[in-house]
């Protein structure tokens, strides 16, 4: 199974996350969180921040990063989809956010997010963990690849 970080820059000054609009590959056309497949050898938190800085130019002190969740996908019958995702926080960097080949940064406000542009685990998870919450949690997406047919969310420390 493929590991995978994604790193959410929050400015809670101005009640926002930083999500992307995916140009290519896996999720493309979506709104996602900015994030990728950990290098081998390549620390968690250090993945995420190289992530965050290739697609979207911010620069993030990995020891700064705060793990909010451990997200595993499911995908009967498409194992190249299947995943784990370990999710950061982060509450500052550097830099101002700049579209890359992969992803075109968008500011979104806290309280009105468009799941609907989402994976539809998204509304699932994604408000527990901007909102503070810490959680482990497991979706199975059904046939079509776009639903999740069943879910396991549970909050950690």
């Amino acid at each position: 199974m493929k590991i995978a970080t994604l790193c959410l820059p929050i400015d809670q000054a101005r009640r926002r996350v930083l999500l992307g609009h995916k140009q290519r590959g896996f999720g493309q056309g979506k709104l996602v969180g900015l994030g990728g497949k950990v290098e081998p050898g390549e620390a968690l938190p250090a993945a995420a921040a190289r992530e965050l800085r290739e697609e979207a130019g911010l620069a993030v002190d990995p020891a700064q990063l705060e793990e909010a969740a451990h997200l595993t996908f499911y995908f009967p019958g498409y194992p190249d989809w299947e995943h784990q995702m370990h999710v950061f926080v982060a509450h500052t960097w550097q830099g101002e956010p700049v579209s890359s080949e992969e992803i075109i940064p968008e500011w979104q406000p806290l309280d009105a997010l468009p799941y609907d542009r989402m994976w539809d685990d998204g509304r699932l998870w994604l408000p527990q963990v901007l909102a503070g919450r810490h959680l482990i949690a497991t979706f199975v997406y059904g046939e079509d690849r776009q639903t999740v047919v069943s879910a396991a969310v549970r909050s950690f420390l």
